[in-house]
């Protein structure tokens, strides 16, 4: 497929130290120097506090800069783990954070800093989604306290300005680009205590995404780049993990493909927004906010493939560059969705994920609801085009099952 590179772009490119492979989480310290942190928070997880020898060896290098430790940061990062952060930042001083985990930690710890900094309720500093209008997200002027991240799992959480988190009613959104990190560590002894079912699951979410993204036509030179480059890691992750590799080699390239990605807006990269990708991320968002046992890489297997097979054929330009990128030919355009549909699922399959909502477990009553709030998913559906396929997408929901 001839995709057109324009020479033409903006990037930004932000201040942020990585430190990756053996040994790096003991420059821990320098760091929180730098960064002129003295009594720092530690924000993690039940399982690594007490499954992993992490939090000793933090406090060791932090040479006395660690205050206090917060260990009850559980998936999804429930706005109440958040707020009982926040309260024992206070109670401690804390003049920096130290997020220390995966995906929901990094998030919490940058809600955090946030309901630290800013004076107002929750709900009131997230992302506002009018009925009628587009998106409003706060401007959270005050300071926020610096944030070092040391990852046990590849996230592109990691380096991101904003954050979701579970609240009591609804999933809220943050938005402020001064709670990214100062300092990334992706430390070999870190990285090996994530569990390898975990892996998996992350491997197939960046896998599909990283799939869907070589559907673009047109792109700045440094998101050709980006999205070729994090395509070409994702399918080596996957096929090291099909074949049985969880190794050292396979942990780093996860947290170097989540990190590319991630920055591909840096690069001035634009979403490749077709209805399949749009409607996948509004099904899966409510599948593992309304099931919490399901992982999000668990979600997207099971809905992708299905909602590709149903709508691919909405999108032929983008169908015609995932074919490419994937090695595939085929002389009927119309027979393309099926073609690529098989494949996404006999690859995500060969990561151990769930090819139907049925094999995941999900119980069909849980359809309805879903579709309620994913017809209302405005980062899925910012012009609002869903409400229009209200049938439509109740017959792809259904055949997810």
């Amino acid at each position: 497929m001839q995709r057109d590179i324009d020479h033409d772009f903006s990037a930004v490119s932000r201040a942020c130290r990585i430190h990756s492979g053996t040994g790096a989480l003991d420059r821990i310290g320098d760091e929180l120097k730098r960064a002129g942190v003295q009594r720092a928070l530690v924000i993690t997880g039940r399982s690594v506090a007490e499954g992993t020898g992490l939090l000793p060896r933090i406090e060791t290098a932090a040479g006395g800069r660690v205050a206090g430790v917060f260990a009850a940061m559980r998936k999804d990062t429930p706005l109440e783990d958040v707020q009982a952060a926040v309260a024992r930042a206070r109670e401690l001083g804390a003049d920096g954070l130290i997020a220390l985990g995966g995906g929901s930690v990094v998030q919490g710890a940058r809600v955090t800093a946030i309901l630290l900094a800013e004076n107002g309720a929750p709900e009131a500093l997230a992302t506002q989604y009018p009925e009628d209008g587009p998106a409003i997200s706060p401007r959270l002027m005050a300071p926020k306290l610096p944030i070092l991240t040391a990852l046990t799992i590849g996230t592109t959480a990691q380096d991101r300005g904003g954050s979701p988190v579970k609240g009591a009613e609804r999933r809220l959104e943050f938005f402020d680009p001064k709670t990214r990190p100062a300092a990334l560590f992706w430390d070999r002894e870190a990285l090996a205590t994530a569990p390898e079912g975990m892996l998996r699951a992350t491997a197939a979410m960046l896998y599909w995404r990283a799939t869907m993204d070589m559907g673009y036509g047109r792109a700045s030179v440094l998101a050709d780049l980006n999205r070729r480059e994090v395509f070409a890691l994702a399918d080596r992750i996957r096929r090291a993990l099909s074949d049985g590799d969880a190794g050292d080699a396979v942990r780093a390239d996860l947290c170097v493909a989540t990190w590319l990605q991630n920055r591909a807006a840096d690069d001035g990269a634009r979403p490749v927004e077709t209805w399949t990708s749009r409607v996948t991320y509004a099904f899966s968002t409510e599948l593992f906010h309304r099931h919490g046992e399901v992982a999000q890489g668990a979600a997207v297997s099971a809905l992708g493939p299905n909602v590709l097979r149903e709508l691919g054929a909405r999108d032929p330009v983008a169908m015609d560059g995932i074919a490419d990128a994937l090695g595939l030919r085929v002389r009927q355009a119309e027979a393309l969705p099926e073609m690529l549909a098989d494949r996404m699922r006999a690859d995500l399959g060969a990561l151990g994920m769930a090819e139907t909502l049925t094999t995941l477990g999900v119980p069909q009553d849980s359809a309805a609801p879903m579709l309620e709030r994913a017809l209302k998913n405005f980062n899925a559906d910012p012009k609002r085009e869903f409400m229009a396929e209200r049938d439509r997408l109740a017959e792809v929901m259904a055949a997810c099952w």
